[in-house]
């Protein structure tokens, strides 16, 4: 069963065009106010993420990332369209929905400014209904991960962003929820910390089930942690690929590194530039349209003695740059989804 279903989901607000002018032509066009609009920020979107499933939600800036998530986690009700949450229809069960999930917005805190740090985790605990005993066991673990035990008797005032954000992590975590759904919540870590939340949450995935929906424009955090890529944007869905599969199919070019026994080597196929030619070693740039991967190994290892060869994956921004460009397919054209 899917842990997030999503089906022709669209979110329309009505909003008012702004009011321009100052003095009296501004309190003319407030007496005569032109009649509100509909402004789309879903427009028909659908996809499914199974259990245990590890995805990135992404897009530019006011694609409709944050309002679907909010709409997920029953913030936001639906103009349209049917979603379900670990079983649950978010808008209808908000407090079923919140035992079986997790929620982290960078910019939003579940913590209480003026308590403690284990104050805060105490009430949580309560009002998930947590036994104490299991309560402090997890504690202990997510405390041990993310180093947050000299910070538990501190108020939360007194934090900075990124150990607040280690903190809101564990709060998050600490019921243990098969759906974690994270809008940024890697900003203002650092890097120690941004490793510990990434090991985590592909354990929790791999050993626990856990369903991970993130948003992020960190890149790092797409690549160590998903395993799948859904890109949005103007609400509309895009894409929907694995991870490697979006790799190949939007970078025309690769980068291959040839050690070989020779002192100067060289590789003359179609659509193989050179790069940087060395004493036994030699760097190439593949352009996959022309001539495969699996071509480039074949020919170098019939025509060079080849102590080793590296294929380097791209960067996965500029995989994301190729996506906000509209190139959406291998030859240049957009691929419906």
């Amino acid at each position: 069963m899917p842990a997030i279903v999503v089906a022709d989901l669209v979110k329309t607000f009505r909003v008012r065009p702004a009011v321009p002018g100052r003095g009296l032509g501004r309190l003319r066009a407030l007496l005569h106010r032109a009649p509100a609009i509909d402004a789309p920020a879903v427009r028909g979107i659908s996809f499914a993420i199974e259990s245990g499933e590890r995805v990135a939600f992404i897009g530019p800036n006011g694609a409709g990332k944050s309002t679907t998530l909010k709409m997920l986690t029953g913030i936001l009700h639906p103009t349209s369209g049917q979603v379900e949450v670990a079983g649950f229809v978010p808008w209808r069960h908000r407090r079923q929905l919140a035992h079986r999930i997790g929620i982290v917005f960078g910019q939003r805190s579940q913590l209480w400014y003026h308590l403690p740090v284990r104050s805060s985790f105490e009430l949580l605990g309560h009002i998930y209904g947590l036994e104490r005993a299991r309560q402090r066991e997890r504690l202990a673990r997510l405390a041990r991960i993310f180093a947050i035990d000299d910070l538990l008797d501190r108020p939360v005032a007194q934090l900075s962003l990124g150990q607040r954000l280690r903190c809101e992590i564990t709060a998050a975590l600490l019921h243990g929820p098969a759906v974690l759904l994270l809008d940024e919540p890697t900003i203002g870590l650092d890097v120690t910390a941004k490793a510990a939340l990434r090991d985590h949450l592909n354990a929790l995935s791999r050993e626990d089930g856990t369903t991970v929906l993130l948003t992020s424009h960190d890149t790092g955090d797409i690549e160590r942690i998903c395993d799948r890529v859904i890109v949005i944007d103007r609400g509309r869905l895009l894409l929907d690929r694995p991870l490697e599969r979006l790799r190949r199919d939007f970078l025309r070019r690769r980068a291959v590194v040839i050690v070989t026994e020779q002192e100067r080597p060289a590789l003359d196929m179609a659509g193989v530039a050179v790069v940087a030619q060395e004493p036994y070693r030699l760097t190439l740039a593949i352009d996959t349209t022309v001539t495969s991967i699996d071509q480039i190994v074949t020919g170098a290892l019939a025509r060079l003695t080849v102590r080793d060869l590296v294929i380097e994956n791209p960067p996965l921004e500029e995989v994301i740059r190729a996506i906000y460009r509209g190139e959406l397919g291998v030859n240049g054209e957009a691929e419906p989804v």
